[in-house]
Parts: C-alpha cells; structure tokens; sequence
C-alpha cells in the first residue's frame, strides 16, 4: 500500500551499490528524496538520474538528500552509477522490499519486476511530505527543487 502524505515513511535499513550500510531512519533532521526507477540504464532513467546529479548541490543546501531506488542488482546499479557520474546512493532493491513498502510495483513493471518511475518527498521528522506519482524524467529534479524551495 502507498504510504499516504502526512503519514510515516516505511523505514528500511538496507545497503547501497558500493555496500554502503543505508538507513531511512538515520536521515532524520534532513529531507528525503526517495526516487523509484523503472531499469538502470535506460534512456529515461539515465536522464532522470543525471538532472538529479546536476541539482545535488541544490538539493544539499536545501538540506535535502537524494536516493535512487530500482529492482535492478548491485552489478547493474553499479555500472549505471558509473556510466552516467553519479555520486548519491542507488539502492539495488533485487527483493523489492523497499519497492513493495511504498507501494510502487503495480502496473505492467509490477509484472516485470520493475518499480514504477515515483518519488516520495520524506520531511525531516520522517513523513511523507509530498508523493509523485507521474514522473517526467526530464524536468522531475527541477520539479522536486521547486516543491522543497517552497517548503524548506
């Protein structure tokens, strides 16, 4: 089920791709940007991936930390983190825990195995602030700075 706005955002406490330890939770005090992606590498999902790179500095001194999430393995995320400069998390989700505890895997991707292409907005005390659900991959980072500038 979709976690709604106002409503806690589900913790996990999983690893990044360069096994970095990563848990909601321990992002508390700062903005959360849960981002869901359909398959690393894809045209669309590299241009998301890289205007979120492009806004970064934005984005952290707005406070504001960005997270990739997709179904895809460690080697994939991995080799998608390099070919397209990336330094923010990516979280290989293989088991689709994450994906499933916010509710992203239906449609046609749900069937394939793939999240759908949606990004949740966690406040600082850990609530789900704001939760889009169509995407364009190419103006959703300067989508997602406009809604932080007008409420940080």
């Amino acid at each position: 089920m979709t976690p709604r706005v106002g409503e806690p955002a589900p913790d996990f406490d999983t690893r990044s791709d360069d096994g970095r330890p990563l848990r909601l939770s321990d992002l508390r005090g700062r903005w959360v940007v849960l981002y869901f992606y359909p398959r690393a590498s894809t045209p669309g999902c590299s241009l998301e991936a890289q205007r979120f790179e492009a806004a970064l500095p934005e984005f952290e001194r707005l406070n504001a930390a960005v997270i990739g999430v997709s179904t895809d393995t460690e080697a994939r995320q991995a080799k998608f983190r390099d070919s397209c400069g990336l330094t923010f998390p990516m979280l290989p989700d293989g088991d689709r825990a994450v994906a499933k505890a916010y509710g992203v895997m239906g449609g046609l991707g749900g069937l394939l195995g793939m999240a759908a292409r949606q990004t949740f907005l966690v406040d600082p005390q850990g609530n789900v602030a704001w939760h889009w659900s169509n995407v364009n991959p190419a103006t959703h980072a300067a989508d997602v700075l406009r809604w932080l500038r007008q409420s940080a």
